[in-house]
């Protein structure tokens, strides 16, 4: 198991292969396709992001209502080819970590060899459990979106996958060879 903290440095994705293991702590921002669209907005009009990209991690995911007494409500990651038009501009600002689940095109893994990001997943249908990973949650920007606004997380030992490296080796075209 390799333990990362962010914010990352683009030597400490490349070296990250498809098929490890990751215990991620640290801020991650969340953000799903409502956000992605005015965050890639800001990027185009040369206005600033809800937060500095550079060195982050985007974790995809719409957490449920919080229940009392909780700090996040179930956080289940959400399918990632639904940011894969909007994920280029982010990458090309220094994202390093996006976590989500399902696959992703071939623009984005181009992306990511050429500007040293990784895709991780999370196990889909483990919102609880990733919930307790979490261990604060704010706000920071596009409040208007609900579920989908951009949070600023907290998280501890939130246990993933390298699915994709930063030389574009992916776990999915493993598995179909496998078959």
């Amino acid at each position: 198991m390799i333990r990362l903290e962010t914010p990352l440095k683009e030597e400490d994705i490349r070296k990250l292969k498809a098929g490890d293991t990751v215990s991620l702590s640290g801020i991650v921002y969340t953000a799903r396709d409502a956000a992605h669209k005015r965050i890639c907005q800001a990027i185009d009009q040369d206005q600033p992001t809800p937060f500095d990209i550079e060195g982050q991690a985007i974790y995809y995911v719409g957490p449920s209502p919080t229940k009392p007494g909780e700090i996040i409500g179930s956080a289940g990651p959400t399918t990632s080819y639904r940011m894969d038009d909007l994920t280029l501009p982010l990458l090309e600002k220094g994202l390093r970590i996006m976590i989500g689940k399902g696959k992703r095109n071939q623009v984005v893994i181009d992306g990511m060899k050429k500007y040293g990001a990784v895709y991780l997943v999370a196990i889909g249908g483990a919102g609880a459990y990733l919930s307790n990973r979490i261990k604060s949650s704010e706000v920071i920007a596009y409040d208007d979106l609900g579920a989908e606004a951009v949070r600023k997380i907290r998280v501890e030992d939130m246990m993933l996958t390298v699915c994709i490296d930063s030389k574009g080796n992916n776990l999915y075209d493993n598995i179909k060879a496998i078959d």
